[in-house]
């Protein structure tokens, strides 16, 4: 995960995998720089939220920006001011977990003007196993919909195609990676990388694969809790 810019934003329909690539990358860059936030900005999904871990990363060197207080576990579209300060604040790396779909890339939309001029990548993940974006159209028209509402263009893209831990086959990742691609070639946008969970029960069969990168999993499932 080479992310040289300075605020790093994902995207992508939900359940695309988002939020656990952008802890990922935030703990990544924990380890390399003395001030990097991570801002919650999902404002439509309740399940999987960066928030839910904050502690964790705040003991990683991360800081969380979210709402505070029993706001953090509200099911309402609220997002803290705390942002304009680390993203005015150059001395910070910013990673912001924007909310699926056009409906969270909204929320993105009230920061145009602060994000325009800067440093930043917006970065779409793709799982294509997710309703709306199993197929390249689907995708292009998901990507359309979120540079419309948020007035920021995608930059860069992540195939996280996968079925859990237990289930992801290599053939399952190579769908993802082909999709990927003919969308890069499509859109002329930068396909990066493909992410797999360290987690996975079996990853001898997937060392053949090229540009992969292994992030560790922190969100659980509801019913897994």
């Amino acid at each position: 995960m080479d992310h040289k810019k300075r605020i790093k934003i994902l995207t992508g329909h939900f359940g695309s995998g988002k939020t656990e690539i952008s802890i990922n990358i935030a703990i990544k860059e924990a380890k390399q720089f003395s001030k990097v936030a991570l801002n919650d900005l999902d404002v439509i999904n309740p399940y999987f939220r960066s928030r839910d871990v904050g502690e964790h990363l705040g003991k990683l060197g991360v800081e969380l920006i979210a709402p505070k207080g029993i706001l953090a576990t509200a099911d309402l579209p609220i997002v803290s001011p705390e942002i304009y300060r680390v993203l005015k604040d150059k001395s910070y790396r910013v990673i912001i977990d924007v909310g699926g779909d056009k409906d969270g890339a909204t929320a993105l939309g009230q920061y145009y003007h602060d994000l325009k001029d800067e440093d930043y990548e917006l970065l779409f993940v793709i799982n294509a196993n997710r309703p709306y974006v199993s197929s390249v159209d689907g995708i292009i028209n998901t990507i359309h919909q979120i540079e419309t509402v948020s007035r920021l263009r995608v930059t860069g893209l992540i195939n996280n195609t996968n079925l859990g831990c237990a289930d992801t086959t290599v053939d399952n990742l190579l769908q993802g990676n082909e999709i990927a691609e003919n969308v890069s070639e499509k859109l002329g946008i930068p396909f990066l990388y493909t992410t797999l969970s360290e987690n996975i029960s079996d990853t001898g069969e997937f060392e053949a694969l090229t540009n992969i990168n292994y992030i560790k999993r922190f969100m659980t499932l509801p019913w897994e809790k």
